[in-house]
């Protein structure tokens, strides 16, 4: 480099400096920065040459040497009169990344001690160093310091002032600066653009390009343009994206690498897969970017088999997939469900030396839980250690809660705290599904104290899962709590007119529905699923007609989900041939629409057309399932046909559908109905499963109608064990020592009744007048009925 020049020969002083200044900026190693430091020292010129000095603190800050920085600024520092040495110590931290313990601001304050003001290139350094470690106090002390010196209305200071707002989460403050700068320059504009674009406000980023636009001296530049087109993308607005696309080809900035990833990215977030392909293919040159921008907006588009063919394209023709690919991939071919492909992609990382890479970690966790291997998933996630980030932790909770592994989700989320990782609201949506599911709700119920205390209640996400997670552990009462101190959206209304469905509230899924509308919310299949659904278990043939009525107004009654509900509910109330009507307009029938048919026809004793249905069910390449069998062994048992029972129970065993406990139920009543009690009883010893109180309770049936009292009492003792509350068993059994003679033991199971507590409910009847419903049982009079009422037109 320089050893062929004599250690004897002393050049011209000034030759000398500048030779050595040029060897610093051009020194592209330690080893070469070292050797310049030597022929300073040899030639005197350190430590008295402040630029000199200088300039190998920058250098050996770029190849991470800030002892030997620290060294030189302490040797040069008494024959230093300027802010020069300060300022470039300070920048050198920041290069070196030596941030910790504030040792950058204790730098400057010493600087301030010693009576050496700040310059206009100070605070620049200063307040980069705040920005790094989102020091905010500190720079606003630095900020007022610079209005005390006059620097203020600096554009360099303005700027970097902007940044600094910008990283620590200023964004008023930042704004505020903008707006009070006496003179912006493009750096300016497009610093502010980033700030605001990048904490996700959008539409005043698109408001700031507006006014950049109208001033007549600033121009946007290729980084305004790379800086607007992800805002672009973000809120799909393509037209703009076409005027700035055409201005890139007007300043002939269309050949740009970093414009044309830019463009390919936006384009694909509007949607637009013929020009997002079209700037792909045009582009000269293409770098990782570039592909990873083509997948990235594929798949979000959903056209993930496009996506995949990119990537192999990629490995074909173009660079080495980087982690970004890895990771865009992967998610692609979880969509695609090929996940044998998603593995040879994970051997691909370990062979490529990524596999460290926090990203394509997170992706595999994602990929093996919904592939339903959560041990994989786990072994990915073991192999992160300290490279973890709340993104793998909620990736395993979800893989958990996926996977039916609750319990192992709601100790994940305790053991994330332990290794001191603050749950955020993902990890909330994602393990109160799981609390729900199980009915665990002392811990759902430790979970809502959380979101409390980290003020993520008032998420709309959160309060959502808190919803679903108290409704499915049956506290609608708790549900509604949260239901009227949350924020709200269609979801929220959906879950809660669900939820009241199932119950006698089923009214305040009516209600609720109305006041969807009412808000102008609009209704959707679930709402409409939902609302039905609650009319259908209360024969509410009025409120149940009005919302079908809206439903084909909507246009939604032919959707298959809300067509299914509509037969449900008028099964229910026993309009068996306007369910026929709606059954036949149903252009795909699903097994639902078959069943609750075949349910209703039974129920009704219509039995040749629900046995018709059954088997035109097959012939219209619909397969029976559990529930076809449980209705069509219903009908069975309601018209007595024992041998057509027989032949189905086996039918559906040799289709290899396991029974459960209702198809035994029915088969119970069946036997028991026919009066073969004997033969019932050995059904019940032969079980493979413990028989619940359906199946004791058809046995009960039989024998008080054929008063077999032995085995009436055989059934009648395991339901007393099952459900000891249930009034209904203890009076059967009573009526049928009575009829039998048997008065004391008619006694003894009626003091067994009250002695267990078990009492039996009061009839309930509904009335319905004009647009309320009123609720009264036997004996209740109702006072502030008002009589004209009955006679309201």
């Amino acid at each position: 480099m320089f050893f062929h020049i004599s250690m004897h020969v002393k050049p011209c002083y000034n030759n000398l400096t500048k030779f050595l200044l040029s060897l610093c900026s051009k020194s592209n190693s330690l080893l070469h920065t070292k050797q310049t430091h030597v022929f300073a020292i040899i030639h005197g010129l350190l430590p008295t040459h402040i630029p000199l000095s200088a300039a190998l603190i920058i250098r050996y800050a770029a190849f991470n040497s800030p002892s030997t920085c620290h060294l030189l600024f302490q040797q040069a520092l008494p024959y230093s009169q300027t802010p020069y040495l300060w300022n470039t110590f300070i920048r050198a931290l920041s290069i070196a990344r030596i941030n910790h313990d504030g040792f950058q601001f204790h730098i400057y304050n010493a600087m301030l001690r010693t009576g050496i003001k700040p310059d206009d290139h100070t605070f620049p350094f200063i307040l980069k160093a705040c920005a790094d470690v989102f020091s905010f106090q500190k720079g606003l002390e630095i900020h007022g310091s610079l209005i005390k010196t006059g620097f203020d209305s600096d554009i360099l200071l303005g700027n970097t002032l902007l940044l600094f707002y910008g990283n620590c989460g200023g964004l008023r403050e930042a704004r505020k600066v903008f707006d009070e700068m006496r003179e912006r320059d493009v750096v300016s504009w497009n610093t502010v653009l980033g700030v605001v674009s990048v904490n996700g406000l959008y539409f005043e980023a698109l408001d700031l390009f507006s006014q950049m636009n109208l001033s007549s001296v600033i121009r946007p530049n290729m980084v305004t343009f790379v800086t607007l087109l992800p805002v672009c993308g973000g809120v799909g607005y393509k037209r703009l994206v076409t005027q700035i696309h055409g201005s890139v080809v007007k300043v002939g900035l269309n050949f740009e690498i970093s414009v044309g990833n830019a463009l390919v990215d936006a384009y694909g977030k509007c949607w637009s897969v013929k020009d997002s392909k079209r700037i792909f293919d045009d582009m000269v040159k293409k770098n990782e970017v570039s592909w990873n921008a083509r997948i990235t907006g594929l798949a979000y588009m959903g056209h993930n088999k496009d996506a995949l063919d990119i990537f192999r394209l990629m490995l074909k023709e173009g660079p080495t997939p980087d982690s970004i690919t890895i990771s865009s991939t992967i998610p692609v071919l979880v969509e695609l469900e090929l996940f044998n492909l998603a593995k040879e992609i994970h051997g691909f990382r370990l062979r490529t030396g990524i596999e460290h890479d926090v990203f394509i970690s997170n992706s595999l966790i994602d990929m093996y839980a919904k592939s339903g291997h959560p041990c994989a998933a786990s072994n990915v996630f073991d192999q992160m250690n300290i490279r973890r980030n709340i993104v793998s932790w909620n990736a395993m909770v979800a893989n958990f809660a996926q996977n039916r592994l609750e319990s192992a989700a709601i100790e994940l989320v305790r053991e994330m705290q332990a290794h001191g990782e603050v749950p955020d609201s993902i990890t909330l949506t994602n393990v109160l599904p799981a609390c729900g599911r199980v009915g665990f709700l002392l811990n759902g119920k430790e979970i809502h104290g959380r979101t409390i205390r980290l003020g993520s209640n008032f998420d709309l996400f959160v309060s959502n899962a808190l919803l679903d997670m108290y409704t499915k552990c049956g506290y609608l009462d708790l549900a509604q709590n949260v239901f009227n101190n949350s924020v709200k959206d269609e979801i929220s209304y959906n879950i809660l007119i669900l939820g009241y469905s199932q119950t006698s509230d089923w009214l305040k899924s009516v209600i609720l529905f109305s006041d969807m509308g009412l808000i102008g919310m609009k209704h959707d299949v679930v709402s409409f699923m939902g609302s039905i659904s609650a009319c259908a278990n209360q024969s509410a043939i009025k409120e149940g007609k009005e919302i079908h009525g809206l439903a084909v107004r909507n246009h939604v009654h032919t959707h298959l989900f809300v067509a299914n509900s509509l037969l449900d509910f008028y099964t229910k109330c026993g309009r068996i041939d306007t369910a026929r009507k709606i059954f036949d307009q149903i252009q795909h029938k699903d097994v639902a629409s078959w069943n609750t048919m075949i349910l209703g026809y039974g129920m009704l004793g219509e039995l040749n057309i629900a046995l018709s249905l059954f088997e035109a069910m097959k012939e219209d390449g619909v397969q029976h399932d559990s529930v076809s069998y449980i209705a069509i062994l219903s009908a069975c048992s309601h018209g007595g046909l024992l041998e057509k029972g027989r032949k189905y129970f086996e039918e559906m065993k040799a289709q290899n559908i396991k029974p459960a406990q209702m198809h035994y139920a029915c088969m119970i009543d069946l036997l028991g109905r026919a009066g073969l009690l004997e033969e019932a009883a050995e059904l019940i010893k032969s079980l493979p499963i413990t028989p619940d109180a359906n199946i004791w309770g058809a046995l009960l049936g039989a024998c008080r109608i054929f008063g077999n009292i032995e085995l009436g009492c055989w059934a009648a003792e395991n339901l007393f064990k099952l459900k000891p509350q249930h009034s209904g068993y203890y009076s059967i059994l009573s009526n049928m020592f009575a009829e039998a003679g048997k008065w004391d033991e008619a006694n003894r199971i009626r003091e067994l009744m009250k002695l267990r507590g078990a009492r039996k409910n009061p009839g309930c009847s509904w009335v319905h007048i004009q647009d309320q419903v009123h609720a009264f049982v036997v004996g209740e009079r109702m006072e502030k009925l008002d009589p004209a009422l009955w006679f309201a037109g």
